[in-house]
């Protein structure tokens, strides 16, 4: 009898020194860091940036020199950012060399900066497994895959609309992207950005459960192109 009961506690001491153990395991052990991996993902997210609405937030404490009146920029990339069904992996370690302050500079055109496509290289590029010069190839590549509906070229004054309108507006103007392909993302008041996704061949695809959360807001303002 003496024998069982001692077992008895042996056991749930066996199971209390696991249950620590577990609670003690650092918070990034190998499953969790394997998803950071350069060239392994699943697909990718084109962003789209309403400049606009970024340079109001954010360029204009910074005297960005593309927020300056006259620039004429509407919709401009934010990154393009390799995904997991779920999740996404970032800061990945890789080989490839970092691009040169030329290289990057000359991704201002569709991205407004140098700075923001070193940043994008750092945070996301690293993990798409290419080369640096591959990696801008690729987010100009996926940039025009899209059309941007003329309604938003140029577009005059601030408009006050459902985000429903803005997602129909680039679905009409994109008949290859499916409904659940694009997400409208909103910040405030105001439209922030679209999130398009794309195969890792930068073909249109539906967007996994995790990344199609679109602005729950009635209504949004896109503010003027300057």
């Amino acid at each position: 009898m003496r024998r069982c009961h001692n077992r008895a506690i042996l056991t749930r001491m066996r199971q209390m020194i696991t249950m620590l153990a577990l609670l003690l395991a650092p918070a990034t052990t190998g499953p969790a860091l394997a998803r950071d991996i350069a060239g392994q993902f699943d697909y990718y997210v084109l962003a789209l940036s309403w400049q606009p609405g970024w340079c109001s937030r954010t360029g204009d404490a910074r005297d960005a020199p593309e927020c300056r009146d006259g620039t004429g920029r509407d919709f401009t990339v934010h990154g393009l950012w390799p995904q997991h069904e779920r999740g996404w992996p970032q800061d990945c370690p890789t080989r490839q060399r970092d691009p040169s302050r030329r290289d990057s500079a000359a991704m201002a055109d569709v991205m407004g900066s140098g700075g923001l496509a070193w940043y994008q290289w750092q945070k996301h590029g690293r993990c798409s497994g290419l080369s640096a010069a591959d990696y801008y190839t690729a987010t100009r590549q996926a940039a025009a895959t899209v059309t941007i509906p003329p309604v938003f070229d140029d577009l005059a004054r601030d408009v006050t609309l459902p985000p429903g309108v803005v997602e129909e507006a680039f679905l009409e103007a994109n008949p290859g992207i499916e409904a659940d392909g694009i997400t409208v993302i909103c910040r405030d008041t105001a439209l922030t950005e679209l999130r398009i996704c794309l195969t890792r061949d930068l073909q249109p695809r539906a967007c996994a459960p995790d990344t199609r959360r679109d602005c729950p807001l009635p209504r949004v303002l896109m503010e003027a192109v300057r």
